[in-house]
């Protein structure tokens, strides 16, 4: 344990050494920011305000994952966009452990929220009679507690692979924040076996799910056949918004942790995708092109700025 004292703060290289790029990237990289947190919010307020929407299933795991996105967005996005405006980056060893457990904790929630989502939509479809009874509060409230229970169990097991390494030397992180790989590469020890833990915990965890994702919505919309013109319309309306999210969530996750510790060439790029711009994406599917939605989010908010308004 000493060992690990040894290393107090990481110098993270960051996206670019160009001052010019820089200053174009934290601009782009603050209306991002605004635009995650404000479009995932006003997703959330809609629904919490809307009795027709949060009484939904479906609509109360939007919400859900809506808020997940714009705490996942919060995690990343506000540190990496600050550093931009420095020339040297730094994060302290508290700081570093502290970013590694929130991202895994939240992204581990948000993959048990997915898959509540697509169960969801699997009783919806193919056992439309019996929905009300089998997706009643009760369910919904324990698939919550196990998504919290779940992410909080992952980021945990992480956290402590991490704070078994021994960090006495290098700590210059050529990333723009702290995670799993970026790590085990500087830390003083073989890491072969942690690798293999990573892999279990992370990479083989989002094939698995995310393969299990696929079949599912592949029954779903299978069953369709027998339903009508209309009915098919509204479920692959639906059901598409659905399997675009959880491709763009889990195909970055995939190519990050489901592969050696070699430099990976555009390891970067994936994690921007994947932390900064797929919490940006999903409350844009998610509304575009759902009727129900957008006719809620213009009643909520003219309701309360007409309130506003008038006090």
């Amino acid at each position: 344990m000493q060992n690990q004292t040894l290393v107090t703060e990481f110098l993270l290289l960051g996206l670019s050494q160009n001052p010019k790029v820089q200053k174009i990237v934290f601009v782009v990289f603050l209306f991002i920011y605004i635009a995650t947190v404000g479009g995932n919010m006003i997703i959330v307020v809609t629904i919490i305000c809307s009795r027709a929407l949060l009484g939904s299933p479906m609509y109360f795991f939007l919400a859900c994952l809506s808020f997940l996105d714009a705490c996942i967005s919060s995690v990343i996005t506000p540190k990496v966009t600050v550093d931009l405006l420095y020339e040297k980056r730094t994060i302290s060893f508290e700081g570093c452990m502290a970013q590694v457990f929130a991202v895994h904790f939240f992204t581990g929630v948000e993959v048990i929220v997915l898959i509540s989502m697509a169960y969801d939509r699997y009783v919806a479809i193919c056992k439309p009679l019996y929905y009300s009874s089998i997706m009643n509060r009760r369910l919904c409230g324990i698939l919550m507690g196990m998504a919290w229970t779940g992410g909080f169990l992952h980021s945990t097991i992480q956290i402590v692979f991490i704070l078994c390494l021994p960090f006495c030397g290098p700590n210059v992180i050529d990333h723009f924040l702290c995670d799993l790989f970026p790590l085990l590469k500087l830390a003083c020890t073989d890491t072969y076996i942690f690798v293999i833990l990573v892999f279990a915990n992370s990479g083989s965890f989002c094939i698995i799910i995310f393969s299990l994702l696929l079949i599912s919505y592949g029954v779903i919309l299978f069953s369709l056949r027998t339903h009508s013109t209309e009915g098919r319309r509204k479920a692959l309306s639906t059901c598409g918004s659905h399997i675009t999210v959880v491709v763009l969530f889990f195909v970055p996750c995939i190519i990050i942790y489901a592969r050696p510790t070699s430099a990976f060439f555009s390891e970067k790029n994936m994690f921007l995708f994947a932390t900064i711009l797929t919490p940006l994406l999903n409350p844009m599917i998610y509304t575009f092109r759902n009727k129900e939605m957008k006719n809620a989010i213009r009643k909520i908010w003219k309701k309360l700025i007409l309130d506003y308004g008038i006090s």
